[in-house]
């Protein structure tokens, strides 16, 4: 029997979960198992849990289905559990460094206490100094095993139940499980509370629990709020049916009713049924009131009289809420122009237009990337909606003809982000764009992360220097209603990096879709185009933007590579977008095509891809065609500005970590040989997953024609897709 059962719940969370996992498996204490409960064999989660099941046996998942929440996923987990005690970890907390073996040595000093209740930190997602809030209320317990009467206030209401480890065979003899509906960590602490006879305290933090940007989902308006009340009945019954002391009952009592006070405070809580909540809370209170309770002083006292006398009326008054409403132009992120504030304000009173779309491309630089080819597709299937495409001043010349365009921080440009229904953008609009109640903001991201972003880039200063308030940034996200995944990798990673209540859209990246859909023609006229020899082997060269680095440095002598290469090898450099000046550093051997406005375009022409840790490889993979990664300074790169998996171990194709190892990968043909087909198949079938041609379709539909997800095309399997065919006869995995 293992000493300890850590059970993590994983709804909602799949892209945490595997820090969660991770700070339990690193524990230097390792007599444990660890239960992670997801959704189903097939949720996103049950991939990851699966993963490392397969690595260690001490993994032993288990399902609950969503609609049996939080307390019924914990209950799954109990039901599985074998181990001495208990302990319950959310799926995006973490348990800290050296946890268990201060927890293990506690419960030795302590032998056989039913609950040990813990401290832990509180901390924001992105930024911010960690609190203790157990600390002061575990401060007073006495020092050793005590009964619960020694410390009447510590009835286990005010604290999570992630925040104590649970002696199982107390849990088992009790049929202590957590209650059904929300706020079941409060309906679970109270019943552990009324039936506990022997508990400890630890004074060190063992969680660092990492609140929800958004806040906890019990403070949401909704209907669940009435479920409170069910959960406090439920408690004070069973403290009734057990005779619970009554010095306990009082402190159990208020400590229920300060939530009950809490909620009925807040009427933005509950949408609907203010007065009955409060009728009722009213009734709960003279019901279970303990002999000689005396209400608190102050302003909490006179809610708990009134609570009681059932005065809903005056309760109200005293809340006192008065929402003043600021002027239009002070609520508003404003331009900087005074003049073209107040127009933007004046189009922001006028009524949304249903039939206009935005759209913009890495911060106006052209007509590019996936809103480019949402656009394109938007016209074929939608023509009703008038699109217009956003890009700067300089970059004006570059939109085709046709395209509706409007130069950014123009009139017109606040005009039409002002009117627009959708607003369409691969990046982040300006700070001062106003999300308005009925527009469709879509985010669709511009490439597969490896390196870490958003808000997980906070850790490395390097990178978060550069980033600017993530605060801002989260405000941002919060205009997303939609964001583009390609793969489930990056579904995760997302939600890690961009805490927001979006909606994944899981339907590939509309850039990929030509990848499908080009012929052999295609890639002829685009090599023709950029000036690709007939009969050459065309390797395009693009590595990635170095945040430590004060400008673009190839990393790679290009002349020396192609004269060890072979003689039939051209480079097509494509340098990051950041060092984009629309100047070359070609020559006769090295075609630089960093200031073509297609990357597409660039990959179709390409018979081999060399990156370092470009976001560009995942785009690629989906020609099947040879990908070479030169990691000259991987470990610097994954130090400076982190990684979300480790590239070195699973690479698309071979790994060169010198100029001469590079060379010969092509000189000899590893790069084309069987086993960088096999590494590169591996690597289709989880980064490639949703990239089947149809993408832009798929988001139309579902965002400019309203289509239900369950009319759009399904994603064709990997192995039924027929990539572009390559212009040198390449062999296939």
């Amino acid at each position: 029997m293992p000493r300890f059962s850590i059970i993590v719940p994983s709804h909602g969370v799949s892209g945490r979960l595997s820090q969660a996992l991770d700070s339990v498996l690193q524990q230097s204490f390792g007599d444990l198992e660890l239960i992670p409960v997801c959704d189903s064999p097939d949720a996103p989660a049950a991939a990851v849990a699966a993963a490392y099941a397969e690595r260690d046996r001490r993994v032993l998942p288990v399902n609950s289905p969503p609609s049996a929440g939080l307390g019924g996923a914990r209950n799954a987990g109990l039901r599985a559990a074998r181990g001495g005690y208990v302990l319950f970890l959310d799926g995006d907390d973490l348990l800290l460094p050296g946890a268990l073996d201060a927890l293990d040595q506690r419960l030795t000093e302590t032998a056989g206490v039913d609950v040990l209740q813990a401290e832990y930190e509180r901390v924001p997602w992105w930024e911010g100094e960690p609190a203790n809030p157990a600390k002061p209320l575990l401060a007073k317990a006495p020092g050793g095993a005590f009964a619960p009467g020694a410390a009447p206030w510590l009835t286990g209401v005010q604290l999570p139940a992630w925040s104590a480890a649970y002696r199982r065979a107390f849990l088992t003899e009790h049929e202590l499980t957590f209650p059904e509906g929300h706020f079941t960590d409060l309906g679970w602490g109270g019943l552990v509370a009324v039936a506990a006879t022997r508990i400890a305290v630890l004074r060190r933090a063992v969680v660092r629990h990492r609140a929800r940007r958004q806040g906890s989902r019990l403070n949401a308006p909704g209907p669940h709020q009435r479920e409170l009340l069910d959960q406090v009945d439920r408690v004070l019954r069973r403290a009734a049916e057990c005779a619970l002391p009554v010095e306990r009952a009082r402190a159990l009592f208020g400590q229920l009713f300060t939530q009950v006070l809490k909620t009925a405070s807040r009427p933005e809580r509950l949408t609907e049924g203010h007065r009955a909540f409060f009728r009722r809370a009213g009734r709960l209170y003279r019901r279970h009131r303990p002999a000689g309770h005396r209400p608190p002083g102050g302003s909490l006292g006179v809610q708990h009289r009134l609570l009681a006398a059932g005065a809903y009326t005056p309760f109200r008054a005293l809340r006192g809420i008065n929402r003043v409403a600021a002027g239009a132009l002070g609520r508003l992120p404003r331009p900087r122009m005074l003049r073209t504030r107040l127009r933007y304000a004046r189009a922001l009173r006028r009524p949304l237009d249903p039939h206009l779309a935005v759209y913009c491309a890495y911060w106006g630089r052209g007509y590019a990337c996936n809103p480019a080819a949402i656009h394109a597709k938007a016209r074929e299937l939608a023509p009703r909606i008038r699109s217009v495409f956003l890009v700067e001043a300089d970059q004006a010349h570059t939109v085709p003809e046709g395209v509706e365009h409007a130069v950014i921080g123009s009139r017109r440009y606040w005009e039409v982000l002002a009117r627009a229904k959708y607003l369409v953008n691969n990046a982040n609009f300006a700070e001062g764009v106003v999300k308005r109640p009925g527009s469709v903001h879509v985010q669709t991201q511009h490439g597969t992360p490896l390196k870490k972003m958003g808000v997980d880039q906070s850790t490395y200063p390097v990178v978060a220097a550069r980033s600017g308030s993530f605060t801002k940034l989260l405000g941002r996200v919060d205009r997303w209603d939609y964001n583009l995944s390609s793969n489930r990798h990056s579904t995760q990673m997302w939600e890690r990096a961009f805490p927001g209540s979006y909606e994944q859209l899981e339907y590939g990246y509309p850039r990929n879709d030509v990848y499908c859909t080009a012929t052999a023609a295609d890639v002829a006229r685009v090599r023709r185009e950029l000036g690709v020899p007939e009969g050459a082997t065309a390797v395009l060269y693009a590595p990635t933007h170095r945040d430590h680095a004060s400008g673009f440095e190839p990393g790679l002598d290009l002349a020396e590579f192609c004269a060890a290469a072979g003689d039939d090898v051209v480079v097509l450099l494509r340098a990051h977008y950041f060092y984009d000046q629309g100047t070359a550093r070609g020559s006769d051997r090295i075609i630089d095509v960093t200031a073509h406005r297609s990357a597409e375009d660039v990959c179709l022409a390409a018979d081999a891809l060399i990156t370092d840790y470009s976001s560009i490889m995942f785009d690629y993979a989906n020609l099947d065609r040879p990908i070479v990664v030169y990691a000259d300074d991987w470990e610097v790169y994954r130090e400076t500005r982190g990684v979300y998996f480790d590239l070195m171990a699973e690479p698309p194709g071979p790994v060169a970590r010198t100029p001469e190892e590079l060379a010969r990968v092509f000189r000899e043909g590893e790069y084309r040989g069987e086993a960088s087909a096999a590494r590169r198949a591996a690597f289709r079938e989880r980064f490639c997953e949703f990239d089947d041609g149809r993408a832009a379709e798929r988001v139309v539909r579902r965002v400019l024609l309203g289509e239900p997800p369950e009319a759009l095309p399904p994603v064709v399997p990997l192995a039924e897709r027929v990539p572009a065919p390559a212009a040198a006869s390449l062999v296939r995995s």
